[in-house]
């Protein structure tokens, strides 16, 4: 039997084993390595999600303040206008009342010169038809005394001719 060579045979096998330890921890390396790349990757994509999260939220907060920023805007024109309105309605109330003012004062003026105007023509009437009735009272004398003559007148025609004016 021809004698082994024990030395050549464990050196190999001890480089085998090294091998295998150095290809191990490679693996290994390569393994964690993996899995550090898998774990970064969901890391990665968890803080994309959040990302997009916030940004969303961001956008949304964004929408949410233009938009009470715009109810604000609308408020204030509101109450800008109102505020016009009531000014105006004010004035408007005031220039009524002053023109209402005006216009009983005129109405106040005219009725004081219908008043006077009144009196005026009452005076002028009064004494118009004063002046009628004394008129009338002279004419009266007059025709009393020209229709007492015409009477006598007749009735002495009348007994000219015979006859009593009595019984006619």
């Amino acid at each position: 039997m021809a004698p082994r060579n024990r030395g050549k045979g464990k050196k190999g096998g001890k480089q085998k084993k090294k091998k295998n330890v150095a290809e191990n921890e490679v693996e290994e390396k390569y393994r964690k390595a993996a899995l550090e790349v898998d774990i970064l990757k969901e890391h990665l994509a968890l803080r994309r999600d959040v990302a997009r999260q916030v940004k969303a939220d961001s956008e949304g907060l964004k929408q949410r303040q233009l938009e009470r920023e715009l109810e604000m805007s609308r408020d204030d024109k509101k109450d800008i206008y109102e505020a016009t309105c009531r000014e105006a309605i004010q004035q408007a109330r005031a220039e009524r009342e002053q023109v209402l003012g005006e216009k009983d004062r005129t109405i106040t003026e005219l009725q004081g010169k219908i008043d006077a105007m009144e009196t005026e023509y009452e005076k002028i009437l009064h004494g118009s038809l004063d002046r009628v009735l004394s008129k009338l009272a002279a004419a009266q004398g007059c025709w009393e005394k020209e229709a007492t003559a015409m009477h006598m007148e007749h009735k002495e025609r009348l007994r000219e001719f015979g006859l009593n004016p009595l019984e006619i």
